[in-house]
């Protein structure tokens, strides 16, 4: 369903054959299935990426018929699969791999190679963003970076729609991603100004 499954096999990073159970079909399918219009979407969206990753011809791809009948939840099928298979779980589904450290299966996160590979800011950087929403709390604006990082910008609401240079506060690792605080730049060197006049009154 998150589709960067595909971009990934595209890239040759991904070794050995990538084993599809029919259960985790069999889910896909239901989804595809939904009464709900945005279910039925990611459902038909994942059967795509399937069809997608069997065109491909880069990794290949194996359907196996093998099943747990006596497992019911279909995280417990796939991490008793990996064990048979002595293979690896590749995934995007952070409590998943929890359960798989705790019963010795490796995991492959798609959303931590993800974060791996995003550029490092530090603070007190600099960087140009387009100010797209408030934030949580009062008069701060949201903005994302190209690769999807969430940047909460303060003082930022009344610029929501137009361009504005910030710098980097902080940097905030959760278990999705990276969350980036900034301030206004123009505030920052208003600081800035205010205690170099400071330390030329002290003299």
């Amino acid at each position: 369903i998150d589709g960067r499954i595909a971009e990934l096999c595209e890239t040759g990073f991904i070794e050995g054959t990538l084993v599809i159970p029919n259960f985790i079909l069999s889910e896909l399918q239901q989804i595809a299935d939904s009464s709900s219009p945005t279910k039925r979407t990611r459902g038909r969206r994942g059967l795509d990426i399937v069809n997608k990753l069997q065109n491909q011809g880069i990794v290949p791809i194996e359907i196996v018929d093998t099943d747990f009948p006596d497992i019911p939840e279909v995280d417990s099928k796939l991490l008793q699969l990996a064990k048979v298979l002595g293979g690896q779980i590749l995934t995007n589904d952070h409590n998943l791999k929890k359960v798989a450290k705790i019963q010795n299966v490796e995991v492959l996160n798609i959303n931590e190679v993800a974060t791996a590979l995003k550029p490092v800011l530090l603070p007190g950087e600099t960087l140009k963003i387009n100010v797209l929403k408030e934030g949580e709390n009062p008069n701060q604006g949201v903005a994302y970076l190209e690769d999807g990082t969430m940047v909460v910008i303060e003082k930022g609401k009344k610029y929501i729609g137009k361009e504005v240079e910030v710098t980097v506060t902080s940097v905030f690792q959760t278990t999705t991603g990276k969350m980036i605080f900034t301030e206004l730049k123009e505030d920052v060197n208003k600081v800035k100004t205010k205690k170099r006049k400071n330390k030329v009154q002290s003299k």
